[in-house]
């Protein structure tokens, strides 16, 4: 039966398939059907579309391929690429001076006196000059080998002719075994031959001066001059055998003043002077910075150093054969990984077992640094050299600063100690960042881990929700009973907390209590303290209305004070004003904040009228639920004071917390003599 089925079937779709029947009224379908099919229109593509680009029309189509963009920082990059020349005469001990100047036009000279671009026929070129060619030719250039420049900058051979490319108008003169030379170019085109303008005494070397190209760069495009003289400042310092003169004419000058019409830089310390330039007075946490240079690293090259911790984010400024390496690169890494193997080795050897946790992170974050290196035909990631790729000059620089660091760290053994400890902090704090992040990771998937004994309040939002921080268990059972669930949590603390004002960070961090509480907020702390994470529009510190309970109140204000300031200048910190009496007349029952209230309130409320029953209150423990809730928790009663922050420098809330809660007991005492007279008044 199936076979049968199965053949039938198989027959059945061997068939032709009918044509669908048309209603006899559909008079245009054998039209339709006539009418020949659209057939896809294929563009021809032939050998006549393919376009070459000659000589520099690569450059002016795309400029950003070549100087990344044709912004302000591009526009500047053309000067990099001039001066680089210059400075890659001087380090090769060619030239001890360049001169740059910012002309009236807007035109930029660049000169040097160094051996002056070749201007003999070109062997390969026979009716173009050397110069003509090196100015009109990508990639031609003296720098791939190194019997000319043992070090450079300017590898690919594109520097100038870019410059030439994309500049309205160039010239350059050369003067060579006492010869002038000048020739003048238009958007990368000569406008004149090579021709040689006579002789000249006392001068050699190359002077090119060029107009950035409006069609480029736009008809506002300018030179910015405080920008120039720092790139111009900046090569001096990192080449101690060269001065470089700056001029800037009177009509480009800016008028904020800061921009000299001339100066003259030259720097023989190098980039230690450059670091203790660019710091200035910032705090530092050495007496002295970790600075050198050797000559003929590993074999060949050179490597030059600066390094200062502050108190401050740092920085690392890089450098490879003078040219600037913002994206940092292989040598900035040579440069972590001999600063972070030095400080562990020196950490254990000095018997902090702590220094096993830091990181390259934790070193750099607060390492103000300049580093520099001279090394052999270098590899850069992209024609505008923001990174350095040479995988040989991170062994270079470890090979140069390793045996130096160590000999520094031991010649020096208070400094080396403080920046151990320092560093240390800095890890420290990386980790509570980390753990803060991951409650703030589980919160978002409603996953927080909440210390064991806050008893949260229901809502989810911050808007309207209250966190008491009381003092022990026994208020905080008192107080867990008395609030109101859906808007007011409860976190009891055990004691006194630790006084941060004088406890180091290490103790900071191993504290428990403190833990607890930066976790519930969950706002994080100091320059990491957001906002919008904390979980709380009101922070309320509860504490038993006697010396004890003020006590550990002014401890918890100098935690938020020092650790989460902020949250105080948000307004979201009050004290609670629990009584301290209670006082009952027949039905009547009122309560007491403090001694003086009670008298003030037995004359008014009872005017001495039989006996007055007074209860003093141990604690917020002794108090019952119902008791704490009508006169501490109930928003409805209740009294909050708001705590604010006195900005005065001298006599604000800084000094008071430094004066009563810092390590220094001779302002403690220095505090109670100045306010005797007022504590025997109070005694009276």
């Amino acid at each position: 039966m199936s076979e049968d089925l199965f053949s039938g079937n198989a027959a059945r779709s061997r068939e032709p398939r009918a044509a669908p029947r048309r209603p006899a009224s559909d008079p245009l379908a054998t039209l339709r059907e006539a009418a020949p099919k659209p057939q896809p229109q294929v563009s021809d593509y032939t050998a006549a579309d393919i376009e070459v680009l000659e000589g520099l029309e690569p450059v002016r189509r795309r400029p950003g391929m070549y100087i990344g963009g044709t912004d302000e920082k591009a526009l500047h990059h053309l000067f990099a690429e001039v001066i680089d020349n210059s400075m890659d005469e001087a380090v090769a001990g060619h030239a001890n001076f360049i001169e740059v100047a910012l002309e009236a036009d807007g035109s930029l000279t660049v000169t040097d006196n160094g051996r002056g671009i070749p201007v003999d026929p070109h062997p390969k070129y026979t009716n173009k000059s050397a110069l003509e060619v090196i100015m009109t030719t990508l990639h031609a250039g003296g720098k791939f080998d190194s019997k000319v420049y043992e070090t450079s900058g300017g590898l690919h051979g594109v520097g100038v002719s870019v410059v030439n490319a994309l500049s309205e108008r160039l010239e350059v003169e050369v003067a060579r075994n006492r010869r002038l030379y000048r020739q003048t170019y238009a958007r990368g085109v000569p406008m004149t031959a090579l021709e040689e303008v006579g002789e000249v005494h006392n001068r050699r070397g190359t002077r090119t001066r060029f107009w950035p190209d409006p069609q480029i760069f736009g008809e506002t495009a300018a030179f910015d001059p405080a920008r120039l003289f720092a790139m111009a400042r900046s090569k001096a310092y990192l080449f101690g055998g060269v001065e470089i003169r700056w001029a800037c004419d009177a009509a480009r000058l800016p008028a904020d003043g800061r921009t000299p019409a001339r100066a003259t830089f030259h720097f023989p310390g190098g980039l230690k002077d450059y670091l203790e330039t660019s710091l200035g007075a910032e705090h530092r946490v050495t007496t002295q910075s970790f600075s050198g240079r050797t000559e003929k690293a590993s074999g060949h090259g050179a490597v030059e150093w600066a390094v200062s911790w502050t108190s401050a984010d740092g920085f690392v400024r890089s450098y490879c054969n003078t040219i600037p390496t913002p994206e940092g690169g292989t040598h900035e890494a040579g440069l972590r990984n001999v600063l972070l193997r030095g400080l562990k080795a020196f950490g254990e050897v000095s018997g902090n077992k702590k220094a096993a946790m830091i990181t390259a992170e934790d070193v750099m974050l607060t390492a103000s640094a300049m580093l520099s290196v001279f090394i052999r035909e270098p590899e850069f990631v992209g024609q505008t050299k923001d990174r350095l790729a040479t995988l040989e000059a991170q062994r270079i620089v470890e090979a140069s600063l390793r045996d130096s660091f160590d000999i520094w760290l031991a010649a020096s053994p208070q400094d080396a100690a403080r920046l151990i400890d320092w560093v240390v902090e800095r890890a420290e704090e990386r980790v509570r960042r980390r753990q803060e992040k991951e409650v703030s990771r589980k919160s978002a998937t409603r996953k927080l881990r909440l210390p064991g004994k806050l008893a949260d309040c229901s809502q989810t939002g911050a808007t309207g929700a209250e966190l008491f921080i009381v003092e022990g268990d026994s208020a905080g059972g008192s107080a867990k009973q008395a609030r109101d669930r859906m808007r007011q949590a409860v976190l009891p603390l055990r004691g006194k907390i630790l006084n941060v004002a004088s406890a180091g960070r290490e103790k900071l961090g191993a504290n428990q209590q403190i833990a607890d509480l930066i976790q519930a907020l969950g706002c994080g702390t100091r320059g990491r303290y957001r906002e919008e994470d904390l979980r709380y529009e009101r922070v309320v510190i509860m504490t038993d209305a006697d010396v004890d309970g003020a006590h550990i109140a002014s401890l918890l204000i100098t935690f938020f004070f020092q650790e989460m300031p902020e949250l105080i200048r948000q307004g979201h910190l009050f004290l609670a004003v629990p009584p301290l009496y209670r006082l009952a007349q027949g039905g009547k029952v009122v309560y007491a904040r403090d001694d003086a209230d009670r008298e003030r309130l037995i004359a008014r409320e009872f005017k001495g009228k039989g006996k007055v029953e007074v209860s003093r209150f141990k604690g917020l423990g002794e108090m019952l639920p119902a008791q704490l809730k009508e006169t501490t928790m109930d928003v409805r009663r209740r009294t909050l004071l708001k705590v604010e922050i006195d900005e005065a420098p001298e006599s604000g809330t800084a000094g008071a917390v430094d004066a009563l809660m810092g390590n220094r007991p001779e302002a403690r005492f220095r505090f109670i003599q100045d306010r005797a007279a007022f504590a025997v008044d109070l005694d009276v």
